[in-house]
This record gives structure tokens, C-alpha cells and sequence, in this order.
């Protein structure tokens, strides 16, 4: 199979029977073998019926349904399991990506050798105030903390060789940075292409501003995963002798003034160093422990499941 493309959705049924017809015209006209996987994440309205009726039609069209919302990322991650295709296609259903990025985006994996590539809304409908203005902050962050000179990590439109979809686990709400789970999985061949932004035709955005916040505390998350996921005591272990060595100095010296210098000088215990000494060792002891805590959980810990699925369709 040529493409999969994977849209996650909540709420949109005025926008799927549209989206289909675009998606499939494309195709078609391309002569591309492929499926459509939309991924219900607890909607209410009648998206589902809609998927329903579209798989009767098209049997290419293959269905998700979760029992309530999960998120973007979990979507993402139960139809990353599933698919097929040797170019993955992600997008939106709200119609404000264009399929006809589809057969550049192909070309770009297929005769490129692209591991990824994600889009660039250079010229948005967003709000400035609202979404334009946050997005550049903190896609400006997430290039500092990543390496990757991305211009829009959150852009839903992207393209990924299978190996890619099927070697990263996108959880929480890490679907913004999906780049950074590929570059940390081995695959360097990452870039971007300026794609088509629409205003939203149907319905309103199912984001708000608490996105930016959840989405700078992802990144310090991943930026944290990234260098000491698989070993903590690097990182506590470290901090945990530099607040030991500080602690244990001030002792030192506490104890060699009091027998040897100041012998009749006032108590330790009314002394700034004392506290400094105790407060940084008992700091030191946390990380140390927060280091061998990190470590154990780290090789005991299962996968545990992160979603429900109560329906499927063609799959």
C-alpha cells in the first residue's frame, strides 16, 4: 500500500463527508493505492455515523472509536498501531489542511528519502493575539530545546516513513512533538515543507489557550526524556553530589573553626552554615533517592493502557 492517512477527530461531522471526496479524488487521480483511517476521540455529535457511512462507500475508509476523549496524541498513537502504508499521512479533520499536499509530501519520503516531514503554515488564518503570536514563542523554545529547525512542530499535516510511525509511542500530549520523538529514535532526516493553511469551514477549534501552557511543560518533559529517560541517575545522582559536596564542606569547616579556631566562639547550631550545611545534604539525600526511585521504576515498570476503544471498522 502506497499512503495511509491518519485523521484524528472530535466533533467534526459537517467537515468528514467533504474531506473524504478530497482525499480520495487525490488519490484516485494519482493512481495511489491507500486508506483512510479516521480516528473518533469520544465525539458527541454524529461523527461516527458519518465514518459509518463513508466505510459502506469507500471500502479503502477504516475506523477507530473511542469510548470517551483521550486526546490528540492517544488517537494518534492507536492509528499509528494499525496502519499500513509506506508513507504515513497525518492531518486534520477540520479541512484547514489540504489534500492537495498529499502527492508532494509522497515524493518528498519515496524519492527524497525524507524520514519526516512536517508542514510550515507560513501564512495562517489563526487568530494573531490568540494562536499566531503563543505558536511563535513557543515553537521558537521548542527549536532551542530540540535541535530541529522546525517553524511549526504543531502542525497536523505531516508525512513519515512507516518505520518512523512504527518506532515512536506518542503519549500525554506529545503529539507536538512528534519530529523530536523521531530524531530521538535515530531518524535524522527530518525537514519541512510550506503547506496551504484554509480558514475553518465547519465548527470551531476544539484548542485553547491552555495548549501553549500544557505544550511548554511537554517540552520540558521530552527535553528531559531525551537526555536522561533511560539513565535519571545521571541527572539526580549528579545534582545529588554537588548539594553533598556543598553540605559536607560547610561542615567540614564548622567542625575544624570550632576545635581548632574559635574554640570558644558561639554555638554551631546559631550559625547560617549550619543550616546551610544540613539543608544541602538532606537536598543531596532527595536526589540521590528521587535517582535509585527513577531507576527502579524504570526497569520494572509495563505498558499500561492509555485509551478504550469501543468500536472499529474494516480493521
Amino acid at each position: 500500500m502506497d499512503i495511509s492517512v491518519v485523521i484524528p477527530l472530535l466533533n467534526e461531522d459537517e467537515s468528514l463527508q467533504e474531506l473524504h471526496d478530497w482525499i480520495a479524488k487525490v488519490m484516485q487521480s494519482n493512481r495511489y493505492s491507500y486508506e483512510i483511517l479516521f480516528i473518533d476521540d469520544g465525539s458527541t455529535d454524529t461523527s461516527w455515523e458519518v465514518i459509518e457511512k463513508l466505510s459502506q462507500e469507500n471500502p479503502q475508509v477504516k475506523g477507530i472509536r473511542f469510548q470517551k476523549n483521550y486526546g490528540k496524541s492517544q488517537a494518534l498513537n492507536a492509528g499509528f498501531k494499525e496502519v499500513e502504508g509506506k508513507v504515513v499521512i497525518t492531518m486534520d479533520a477540520d479541512l484547514q489542511d489540504s489534500p492537495d499536499e498529499i502527492p508532494e509530501l509522497y515524493n518528498l519520503i519515496v524519492k527524497e528519502g525524507f524520514d519526516l516531514i512536517s508542514g510550515w503554515k507560513k501564512k495562517r488564518y489563526d487568530s494573531k493575539i490568540r494562536k499566531n503570536l503563543p505558536s511563535k514563542l513557543f515553537n521558537a523554545a521548542a527549536r532551542k530545546t530540540s535541535g530541529l529547525k522546525l517553524h511549526d512542530f504543531n502542525c497536523g499535516l505531516k508525512a513519515y516513513k512507516k518505520e518512523v510511525i512504527k518506532n515512536i509511542d506518542v503519549s500525554g500530549e506529545m503529539h507536538r512533538y512528534i519530529p523530536v520523538l523521531a530524531k530521538n529514535a535515530g531518524f535524522n532526516k527530518i525537514d519541512e515543507k510550506v503547506v496551504v493553511h484554509q480558514a475553518r469551514k465547519y465548527g470551531v477549534t476544539k484548542f485553547g489557550m491552555d495548549r501553549f501552557i500544557n505544550g511548554f511543560l511537554d517540552l520540558i518533559t521530552i527535553w528531559f526524556i531525551s537526555k536522561f529517560g533511560k539513565r535519571p541517575m545521571h541527572l539526580f545522582g549528579l545534582l545529588g553530589t554537588i548539594m553533598f559536596i556543598i553540605g559536607c564542606t560547610f561542615a567540614f569547616y564548622l567542625g575544624l573553626d570550632k576545635l581548632f579556631f574559635n574554640t570558644t566562639g558561639r554555638l554551631i547550631t546559631t550559625r547560617p552554615e549550619f543550616y546551610i550545611a544540613l539543608t544541602t545534604m538532606v537536598i543531596g539525600t532527595q536526589f540521590f533517592l528521587a535517582g535509585f526511585l527513577g531507576e527502579i521504576i524504570l526497569r520494572t515498570k509495563t505498558d499500561t493502557k492509555r485509551y478504550s476503544i469501543s468500536s472499529k471498522i474494516n480493521l
